[in-house]
């Protein structure tokens, strides 16, 4: 292993980790939006809407994020849909995310006592009032590890991105891997940078798992 080579390699990685990150948390922001709202339309009785909002989640859920990318990337442009590498990045990873965090939110929101809404109920509140107020803080809240470890397997999943020619971490050492032949220290320093890039949100993680713990039983 040559130190010297590696350092000449940081600021591609630089470059691709934060290419890596920005791409990675736009996708999680639209799967965190996606997720709340189809869970919030699956507690609704209209059956067409959850019908269409349970085929999106069955779809995204059991096929790989590698064939969506390569459906929005190279197959939406037949017919004339064009979207750029990066847009096309994070919509299919908001997208397989958001199918992830319905199911997330769906068994928060099934695990507040329906004797809450019924006393909300009676005391005078609206329905958005009830959902705003009483089930949401709670369904969130005890939805917070399921939550981070989808955020977690969406970050991982931005390995894939090299795929569509996006110049990410995994695109940047099988280039130079190609080009250099360096192997050893492009892949030491791919699993360097994929750390910084996922260790703080486990760590992260961790410390609100316990916080919510201590909150709910006072030790």
């Amino acid at each position: 292993m040559d130190p010297e080579v590696m350092k000449s390699y940081l600021p591609l990685y630089r470059d691709a980790l934060f290419l890596t990150m920005r791409i990675g948390w736009q996708g999680v922001l639209l799967a965190l939006v996606l997720g709340l709202v189809c869970a919030a339309v699956l507690q609704l009785k209209l059956p067409f809407i959850r019908r269409i909002v349970a085929v999106y989640v069955e779809l995204f859920r059991n096929t790989p994020l590698l064939v969506q990318l390569f459906f929005l990337y190279f197959a939406l442009p037949r017919i004339g849909i064009r979207i750029s590498a990066e847009v096309c990045g994070w919509v299919g990873l908001g997208l397989i995310g958001g199918a992830y965090m319905t199911e997330t939110f769906r068994s928060g929101l099934d695990s507040i006592a329906r004797i809450q809404t019924e006393s909300a109920a009676s005391l005078g509140m609206t329905r958005f009032q009830i959902f705003r107020y009483v089930v949401l803080p709670q369904a969130v809240a005890s939805s917070i590890p399921g939550i981070l470890a989808n955020i977690i397997f969406l970050l991982k999943e931005t390995s894939v991105f090299s795929t569509i020619s996006l110049m990410d971490l995994m695109f940047t050492a099988k280039d130079l891997i190609g080009m250099y032949a360096k192997t050893l220290e492009c892949l030491t320093l791919l699993v360097i940078f994929y750390l910084i890039m996922l260790l703080p949100v486990s760590v992260a993680g961790s410390i609100i798992e316990r916080r919510l713990r201590y909150a709910e039983f006072g030790n």
